[in-house]
C-alpha cells in the first residue's frame, strides 16, 4: 500500500512538472519552439535561487536554536568525570568530578554529577522569552527580504517589457524615416525636391538607427537585470509573457496604510525587537534575586586503599544570594530599561516611515494611472499631425522642417506611451510592497 501511494505521488509530481513545461513553451507561427517566462515563475524561481533569502532563512534557523540555548538553563546538567591519581602527596585529597575524599592515597575514580536549578526567580525564563522574540523577529525579517525579492523582480520584470516595447517603437519609427527617406529621395531625383530635404531626412533617419541601437542594448541591460534579480548568472533569453493592468486603486490611501501597519515585515520585526528588550530588562531586573541549585555526585572507586568504600554518593543544594558588586546588577537593569525604552521609539520611527512609504507610492501609482489616457490621447494627437504635415508637405504646403517637427513629436509619443504601462505596473508592484501585499 505505501509503494502504492509513492507511484502515484510520483506519477502526480511528473504530470505537474510536464504540465508547467509545457505551459512555459510556445510555438511561433514558423513552427520554432520558444520557451516563455510568466511573472510567477520568475518569482518562484528567484525564491528558490536568490542567495539573499537562502541566508536570511539560515540565520532564522539559528535564531531559533538560540531558543534551545536558553531553555538549556530550566534542564539539569549531567556530566560523566573520571579521575585517576598515580602519586599523592601528603595533604591533598582527588576522587571523581568536584567530590573530595577524607582519606590520601593513590585511587582511580569514576562517577556522574547533577546540577538543577530550582529556581532564579524567573530570571531564564525571561531570557528565553529574550531569544523567541528576537528569533520572531529574524522570521520577519525573512519575510521581509523575500518580499524585497519579489519587488526586483518584477521591477526588473517590467522594466524588461517596458525596454522592449521602447524597441519596438524605435523601430517602427526607423522603418517610417526609411520610407520617409525613399520617397523624398524619388522626389528629389526629378527634381520635386531639393537636395536639402534628402539631407534633413537622412539625419533623422540616422538618429531612429541610433535610437534602435540605444533601445537594443537597454533590453539586454534589463534581461541581464532581471537574471540577477532571479539569483541567475546568465541573462535571460526566454519571452516575457505580459501581464494585465491589475485593479483599479483605493479612492486614497488610508486603507492601505491599515494594511501596512498589520502585514509589515520590518514593523513586525521592530516591534519583536522591542518586546525582546523587555524581557531582557525583565531578566536583568531579576539579577538582584537568589537562585537555588540542587546538586548531587555519584560514582565509584575501583581502585582505593583499603580503608575506604568502592561506592561514594552525595547530594545537597547550592543558594547565592547577591550581596554587592560595586553597583554592576543596577547599572545592567537601567541599561536594559533605557535600551527597551528606545526599542519603543523604534518602533514609532519605523510605522512613520510606513505610512510616509505607503502615501508616497500611492500618489506616485496614481499620477502613472491617471498618464495612461493622457499618453493614449497624445500618440493619437501626434499621429494625426504627422499625416497632417505629411499631406501638406506632398502638396508643397509645408517644409520639411514642419515634417520633421511632427516626426520626433510622433515618435516621441509613441515611446512615452510604450513604457506607460509597465511604469504604472512598476509603481503598483512599490505601492504592494509598501503595504506589506508581496509578504
Amino acid at each position: 500500500m505505501a509503494r502504492l501511494k509513492i507511484a502515484v505521488c510520483c506519477i502526480t509530481f511528473c504530470f505537474l512538472t510536464c504540465s508547467f513545461v509545457c505551459k512555459a513553451q510556445t510555438t511561433s507561427p514558423d513552427g520554432t519552439t520558444t520557451t516563455t517566462l510568466t511573472l510567477p515563475q520568475a518569482e518562484i524561481i528567484a525564491i528558490a535561487n536568490q542567495p539573499r533569502i537562502l541566508a536570511a532563512q539560515l540565520r532564522a534557523k539559528a535564531a531559533a536554536q538560540r531558543v534551545r540555548e536558553a531553555r538549556s538553563g530550566l534542564f539539569p546538567t549531567i556530566a560523566f568525570n573520571a579521575t585517576g591519581t598515580a602519586v599523592a602527596d601528603t595533604g591533598t585529597t582527588t576522587a571523581a568530578g568536584a567530590l573530595a575524599t577524607s582519606a590520601i592515597s593513590d585511587r582511580f575514580a569514576y562517577g556522574g554529577n547533577l546540577v538543577q536549578l530550582v529556581t532564579d526567580f524567573g530570571r531564564t525564563s525571561a531570557l528565553v522569552g529574550t531569544e523567541r522574540s528576537l528569533a520572531e523577529a529574524q522570521q520577519s525579517l525573512t519575510t521581509l527580504t523575500g518580499a524585497q525579492i519579489r519587488l526586483n523582480v518584477r521591477t526588473a520584470y517590467f522594466q524588461v517589457l517596458g525596454a522592449e516595447a521602447v524597441l519596438r517603437a524605435a523601430r517602427e519609427a526607423q522603418a517610417n524615416r526609411q520610407l520617409i527617406v525613399r520617397q523624398i529621395s524619388a522626389l528629389a531625383q526629378n527634381q520635386l525636391r531639393s537636395t536639402l530635404d534628402v539631407s534633413f531626412a537622412s539625419v533623422l533617419e540616422s538618429q531612429a538607427e541610433l535610437a534602435v541601437f540605444l533601445a537594443e542594448s537597454a533590453v539586454q541591460q534589463q534581461r541581464t537585470h532581471l537574471a540577477s534579480a532571479m539569483g541567475q548568472s546568465q541573462a535571460i533569453t526566454s519571452a516575457l509573457v505580459d501581464e494585465d493592468l491589475p485593479a483599479a486603486l483605493p479612492t486614497d490611501p488610508s486603507s492601505l496604510v491599515l494594511q501596512a501597519n498589520i502585514q509589515r515585515a520590518d514593523l513586525g520585526a521592530a516591534a519583536s525587537r522591542q518586546k525582546a528588550a523587555v524581557h531582557f530588562a525583565d531578566a536583568e531586573r531579576k539579577l538582584r534575586y537568589p537562585s537555588l541549585n540542587v546538586l548531587g555526585a555519584a560514582g565509584q572507586i575501583p581502585y582505593h586503599d583499603h580503608t575506604l568504600e568502592g561506592n561514594y554518593a552525595a547530594a545537597g543544594f547550592n543558594l547565592n544570594i547577591p550581596v554587592f558588586n560595586g553597583g554592576l546588577f543596577t547599572a545592567r537593569r537601567n541599561e536594559a530599561a533605557l535600551e527597551a525604552s528606545a526599542r519603543t521609539k523604534d518602533v514609532d520611527a519605523v510605522k512613520l516611515e510606513v505610512d510616509e512609504q505607503v502615501q508616497s507610492q500611492w500618489y506616485q501609482a496614481n499620477e502613472a494611472f491617471r498618464s495612461l489616457d493622457v499618453t493614449a490621447r497624445l500618440v493619437a494627437q501626434s499621429r494625426e499631425a504627422l499625416c497632417l504635415a505629411q499631406a501638406r508637405y506632398q502638396a508643397g504646403l509645408g517644409s520639411i522642417v514642419e515634417l520633421n517637427e511632427a516626426q520626433l513629436s510622433e515618435t516621441s509619443a509613441e515611446i512615452t506611451a510604450a513604457g506607460a504601462n509597465y511604469t504604472y505596473l512598476t509603481r503598483r508592484a512599490q505601492l504592494d510592497y509598501a503595504a506589506g501585499l508581496l509578504n
